[in-house]
């Protein structure tokens, strides 16, 4: 594992000395076409010694909110001001990204095929080089994502937060919510943490789509993070003094399938037994309320209003009591058992 202490980092075997910012492309593939796809990479090798971070988004190609957020953590990160070195990586998945498609061309799942291997499938193979050429010189990273298939997610931060380093820096995120996520087999921060490397992951938003407010809260608290590991000596104040803790989640489903006319927002703050919405049909027939089981508040929902039955309509997440430890007994919206995006 590398560690900066006023030294050069090497990146795909380009050297970036302390004190200096440098883009860096290393090469992925040829395209049918000859075309040559690159990891676009931008490295800040700051001039005073710390810990190396790595930030990435679009693990999934059509997530696009963590692009933006690299953008404008990097316009507030000065080589002569920054202890330690980040590594920025705003497009992992390059194929998914140039397609708008959150899959790779063989239809595989990036965050399913970490740590990859350097001779599997094309996710294999990218994943293999995303490892080795970043994640392993870190100590620590942050994995950007949002929600997925016509989803949106209220800001969050999902970690180990078992682990009291982890917790520290999640907490120093500011996010509005955080929940407590045990790693799923093939996923990035999986693959990180089994190489000891600690890792949160940020979603907010939805695919396709910049969130304003998403992407502003991501960038401070990104810099917030960046402080509380001593890398930055000031940050923009948390909008909230604490972030809520989460101590389960559930999806409210669609009772037929319909048109969907929702009444709650992310963030919203429901009670048991409250309506968030109806399923009717195109003259308003046939109609089916979705209903709260348990109070709680908004952090995920659809925003296509074309719902089947038994679909996953409106994510709920229950607040645990102060100074309690969270737990995320988490499924997708399919249903399946499952921990991040």
């Amino acid at each position: 594992m590398a560690k900066v202490s006023n030294l050069p980092i090497e990146v795909a075997g380009v050297f970036v000395n302390p004190g200096e910012r440098r883009r860096i492309e290393i090469p992925v593939a040829k395209l049918p076409t000859g075309t040559s796809l690159t990891l676009p990479i931008m490295v800040v090798n700051g001039a005073k010694p710390g810990p190396t971070v790595w930030i990435s988004a679009a693990v999934h190609g059509d997530e696009v909110n963590g692009v933006e957020i690299i953008g404008r953590v990097l316009e507030k990160i000065a080589p002569r001001e920054l202890a330690g070195c980040l590594i920025t990586v705003p497009i992992v998945n390059v194929f998914g990204f140039n397609a708008q498609s959150r899959y790779l061309p063989d239809r595989r799942d990036l965050n399913r095929s970490f740590p990859g291997l350097e001779r599997g499938s094309v996710a294999a193979r990218l994943a293999f080089l995303f490892m080795q050429e970043v994640v392993v010189k870190c100590q620590y990273g942050i994995d950007l994502h949002t929600g997925s298939n016509h989803r949106t997610n209220l800001p969050q931060i999902r970690a180990n937060l078992h682990d009291e380093e982890t917790r520290r820096f999640s907490e120093a995120f500011g996010a509005p919510v955080i929940m407590h996520a045990g790693a799923i087999d093939g996923s990035l921060r999986k693959a990180a943490t089994d190489a000891g490397i600690r890792t949160l992951v940020y979603e907010a938003g939805e695919p396709l789509r910049f969130d304003d407010e998403a992407i502003q809260l991501g960038r401070d608290g990104v810099l917030r993070v960046l402080q509380a590991l001593g890398m930055r000596a000031t940050a923009p104040r948390p909008r909230t003094k604490h972030s809520a803790l989460i101590a389960k989640t559930s999806w409210v489903r669609a009772f037929n399938s319909g048109i969907l006319r929702l009444d709650v927002k992310l963030g919203a703050k429901v009670s048991a037994g409250q309506q968030l919405g109806m399923v009717a049909d195109a003259f308003g027939d046939d109609a089916a309320p979705l209903i709260a089981a348990e109070e709680g508040i908004v952090i995920g929902h659809t925003n296509n209003p074309l719902v089947q039955q038994g679909e996953a309509v409106v994510h709920l997440a229950t607040m645990a009591p102060d100074g309690s430890e969270a737990t995320l007994p988490e499924v997708d919206p399919e249903g399946r058992p499952v921990v991040e995006p």
